[in-house]
């Protein structure tokens, strides 16, 4: 009886426990936006029961039994396993996998995870360009990825700024190949921050599937798009707050300027300027005068979402900025909408489609240089006032002929730049035959540049050479450029045996580029007339240098490229990658039009091997290894040919026609600048994932520079409006070191911090330069003097060739005992006679300095405490030197404060010369005004607050941050100048300050709302 009871039981049994299951339903919530989460896979773990979540992120499962683990998984998103312990309604966070984004990287004309990325390859994440808030994207890159230099040409609204990828490989164009979701634009400063999603870098050879454009290294930026199956959700982020200047350079008071001045006349044997000294006092600091507090204002509005088959984005911006020097007269705003839009028109057919419009209005001062506002604000005379006593400005008499009144110049400048660009992509991707896909598309910009000057009847002092003492003119331009890029590629994709991986991928690309320039028309004004109603058809007597030339003003260029890349792998754990493109440019002569550019990448990832992938110190650890050729077109269109370009003087019938001649000297051999890249790599991570480190030595050697040597001048090269041929004659050789390191530690749900760390050590050397002289120079200082810098074999590109100083001539005795130097006295600077011929002269100069930084280094920290959260990013520049070129060598202009210490007897100084109006040779080019430019920044710092769920339920919103944020709040250098972080940008040349307008401190206050 028993026993039957027992076998009745084990039949029973299922039934029992069938009777005890459970239907199980909830919501999931996407942890970051606190909305429901569509598309959820729900199932019942080590079975196949499942469903997944509707479109309000509801689900309903059946067959759960007491004690069953539901798995809750997402792409991108963190999987979360829940026991069921009762029938109740379930309410489910998954919060969003930040490592699992951050494996998928954009590549040339793809994406690949990158665990399997064989370059070099970095990543800036949207989180970190909105805790920088930039106004210019290419804020974003400076201390965040090793190996990127970013330099400002001018810290005033709407400048440009000079981003270079592994140090100066040409004495030409450096900047790198930008594309915004594919599409080629080479003005970052048209996009919106807050439009982007991530900033993917190539800094190695596998950029080479780029071609000839991308020798200097790509930038990709993706813009933000929508999801799929997600309701609309709305963001909108705002900032407002002021702008001062970082630093003054301290300069001399009235009255110290009255005594200096006066000893300066004395050692020259002439008379005082200022016999009475006690009424002056302080007098104008026109520093301060110049100077202001500016406003800036941005806002950014998000608005996006998705059905099951497609996403949709859309984003408008606007930012207004006024300058630190001269307020609104130096104004910049930019207005953006953009529209991103990919859809599943069928199963196996994609479109993706984005639409980008930017506007910019742009009023400008002279910023750099001899003339521009600040070099007169440096130079002029604190003896004089603003104004005088009937209220006009006063006339800075006896200063030279470029120093002015910064007060009068910037109330007399009236112009305006404005720009409308349009840039878009369309395109379709078609899957076939399981394995196969083909894409193509069609990018394009085209932009509209409208330029405005008004020079009114000006008289700033006698003989000033920005006087206009006739009558007032208006000159305008209007310039069009447009380009269009087609790319078809086609893609392979297939596993097999499990074990062997093979990507294939075959294409072409177009690319033409077109523009016109209308010439300046200038036209003059009988009377005067105010900017806003100065009008090109109510003038007379209108001049077009362009039009009287006889040239048209338009350019065509194109390219056309073949391209392959394949990808193997095999088991996960050894990766190759060998891309092979195929560049042609018209650029270039017939002979020379194509070029081959092939490279190699290749990877092992030695954690996945058996002697390691049971490590509980190292979760992640690859080597990886890349080499190629790339090619480099970015010169002058048309050097290859001769081009009725130049001016010509002929003599007809006894008298002299002015007409056209061929302008650069045509040189039919040219060919392609040919870049050799080699990179060797690792990516490390330690102790779960706490500890991130990557790895890079490089070499990059650039061969067959196209440069423009010195020639006969019987070959006509110095001819007006002439120029010598380009030839490729030239090797620039930069090899380094990059090493980036992280630490995350989050402890709790409430605390978390993160510091990283990134550094580069940079080598440049020029290997050759063939031509006649065995150099080239380029740059200025001073006035009327040599240039300053070089490209010369054995030297760092660009280095400073001048006069190396031994102190000071402290008497007599010295001065007979030193080589020859001209008009030598004691209290000057005593040059070192180099060759020891006992003259001082040109002969004598030697290397004293160089603008390439040897280290650069990023640190940034972030600490997040319940609500609150902190960030802080600094940069350092370590290793260049700055030319000091402000300062104008005229007698009666201010100085430096630095002139107290002036050599005024024997012993009194060694570093600072006597002040004499008479002839010495303190002014020429010499170590004296090169000084260390190194410096390390605190580039932004920010903390923010954000609401609870209680306090945002009430707004109705699903996030709530307020923040406030400084940004370039100091510098620590030992440079003098302004600025030690400005450059020009130019290869040969950079370096040379000549009183750069500085990046301006900013003060804001900004929200974060998602609803």
């Amino acid at each position: 009886m028993k026993s039957t009871l027992y076998f009745l039981s084990f039949l029973l049994f299922p039934v029992l426990v069938h009777s005890q299951s459970l239907t199980i339903s909830g919501t999931v919530i996407d942890g970051s936006m606190n909305e429901p989460l569509p598309g959820v896979n729900v199932f019942v773990k080590n079975t196949t029961n499942g469903t997944s979540t509707d479109f309000d992120g509801n689900f309903s499962i059946s067959g759960v039994n007491p004690g069953d683990v539901l798995v809750f998984s997402y792409i991108s998103f963190v999987t979360q396993e829940v026991q069921v312990n009762d029938n109740g309604p379930l309410r489910v966070t998954l919060m969003e996998d930040v490592a699992a984004l951050d494996e998928v990287v954009v590549i040339g004309y793809g994406t690949q995870r990158k665990k399997e990325v064989t370059g070099a390859v970095a990543v800036v994440g949207a989180e970190t360009i909105e805790d920088l808030n930039p106004t210019q994207v290419e804020q974003a890159l400076q201390g965040q990825v090793a190996g990127v230099q970013v330099t400002a040409s001018s810290g005033s609204p709407g400048s440009g700024s000079n981003i270079r990828i592994r140090g100066i490989s040409t004495n030409g164009d450096n900047r790198p190949l930008i594309l915004v979701d594919g599409n080629v634009i080479e003005d970052l400063s048209v996009l919106n921050p807050g439009d982007i999603e991530s900033i993917n870098v190539l800094k190695d050879a596998t950029a080479g599937i780029y071609g000839v454009r991308a020798a200097n290294g790509v930038v990709l930026v993706t813009t933000k798009t929508g999801r799929k199956n997600q309701e609309l959700q709305f963001s909108y982020d705002a900032f407002g707050g002021i702008q001062q200047t970082s630093r003054r350079i301290p300069v001399l008071n009235a009255t110290e300027y009255a005594l200096l001045t006066n000893e300066a006349f004395a050692a020259g044997g002439q008379s005082n300027p200022f016999p009475n000294l006690q009424r002056l006092g302080v007098g104008t600091d026109w520093q301060d005068e110049v100077f202001q507090t500016a406003p800036i204002i941005n806002h950014n509005l998000t608005i996006s979402g998705g059905t099951k088959k497609s996403t949709f984005s859309f984003g408008a911006g606007f930012l207004t900025q006024d300058g630190i020097v001269g307020g609104n007269k130096s104004n910049f705003n930019r207005s953006t909408v953009r529209i991103n839009f990919n859809s599943d028109l069928l199963d196996n057919l994609k479109l993706t489609a984005n639409l980008l419009y930017t506007g910019t209005n742009r009023r400008t001062l002279p910023e750099n240089g001899i003339g521009s506002v600040l070099f007169n604000a440096l130079n002029n005379a604190p003896t004089f006032d603003v104004r005088d006593a009937d209220g006009n400005f006063t006339i800075s008499e006896g200063l030279g002929n470029e120093v002015i009144n910064p007060l009068a110049q910037v109330e007399n400048t009236f112009n305006s730049t404005k720009v409308d660009r349009i840039s878009g992509k369309f395109g379709l991707n078609y899957s076939f035959l399981e394995n196969f896909s083909v894409e193509s598309s069609v990018q394009f910009n085209y932009a509209e540049v409208q330029g405005r000057t008004l020079v009114p009847t000006l008289f700033f002092g006698s003989g000033k050479v920005f006087n206009n003492t006739g009558r007032p003119f208006l000159s305008v331009n209007k310039d069009l450029f447009k380009d269009y890029t087609w790319d078809t590629f086609a893609n392979y994709n297939k596993t097999f045996k499990e074990d062997h991986n093979f990507q294939a991928t075959l294409g072409m690309s177009i690319f033409q580029t077109q523009g016109l320039f209308s010439g300046t028309n200038t036209g003059f004004f009988e009377n005067e007339v105010r900017f806003a109603d100065a009008d090109i058809n109510d003038t007379v007597d209108q001049l077009n240098g362009l039009q009287e030339a006889g040239l048209s003003g338009r350019f065509d260029e194109r390219l056309l490229s073949y391209f392959t890349r394949i990808q193997y792998s095999y088991k996960g754990r050894y990766l190759f990658s060998g891309v092979l493109r195929r560049d042609g440019s018209t650029k270039f002569g017939p002979e020379n039009k194509f070029g081959f550019f092939p490279s190699a990448s290749a990877g092992w990832i030695v954690s996945e091997e058996n002697f390691l992938n049971q490590s509980n110190t190292v979760n992640f650890f690859k080597l990886r290894g890349s080499y190629g050729i790339l090619g480099n077109d970015r010169i002058r269109a048309n050097s290859f040919r001769g081009v009725l370009d130049g001016e010509g003087t002929y003599v007809f019938n006894d008298q002299l026609v002015f007409g056209q001649a061929v302008g650069i000297l045509p040189n039919p051999a040219i060919q392609w600048e040919q870049q050799k890249t080699l990179d060797i790599g690792l990516d490390l991570r330690l102790f779960n994932n706490a500890v991130d480190v990557t790895a890079d030595y490089f070499v990059r050697t650039t061969d067959g520079l196209l440069l423009q040597p010195q020639v006969s001048g019987i070959l006509g090269g110095n001819a007006p409006g002439t120029q010598v041929p380009f030839v490729n004659g030239g090797e620039v050789r930069n090899s380094g070191f990059e090493f980036a390191i992280g630490y995350n530690y989050a402890p709790s749900d409430d605390f978390s911090f993160g510091i990283n760390y990134n550094a580069t050590f940079l080598d440049n050397e020029v290997l050759a330069v063939n031509n006649e002289a065995g150099f080239l120079q380029a740059g200025s200082f001073g006035v009327g003097q040599e240039p300053p810098s070089r490209m010369e074999a054995g030297r760092p590109i660009g280095y400073f060739f001048g006069l190396e100083t031994d102190g000071i001539f402290q008497n007599s005795a010295q001065v007979d005992a030193h080589a020859s130097q001209l008009n030598a006295a004691p209290g000057d600077l005593r040059f070192v006679d180099q060759n020891g011929d006992g003259v001082i002269d040109s002969n004598d100069r030697v290397a004293i300095g160089n603008p390439i930084p040897a280290t650069t280094m990023g640190l940034n920290l972030s600490i997040n405490y319940k609500n609150l959260d902190f960030q802080a990013y600094t940069f350092a520049s370590i290793g260049n030197d700055i030319v000091r070129n402000y300062e104008r060598n005229q007698p009666l202009v201010n100085r430096s404060v630095y002139t107290i210490d002036r050599w005024t007897g024997a012993g009194t100084s060694t570093t600072e010369p006597r002040l004499t109006t008479g002839a010495t040779s303190n002014a020429l080019f010499s170590d004296y005004f090169v000084e260390d430019g190194s410096f390390a920044r605190i580039q932004n710092a920010q903390i923010g607050y954000t609401f609870s769920d209680e306090v945002m339920d009430k707004f109705g919103a699903d996030k709530v941050r307020v923040y406030v944020s400084g940004q370039n709040l100091y510098t620590f250098t030992k440079y003098r100048g302004y600025d030690p972080s400005a450059s020009s940008g130019d290869p040969i040349g950079a370096g040379i300050d000549p009183g750069f307008y500085p990046v301006p401190r900013t003060f804001l206050l900004g929200i974060n709302l998602k609803f």
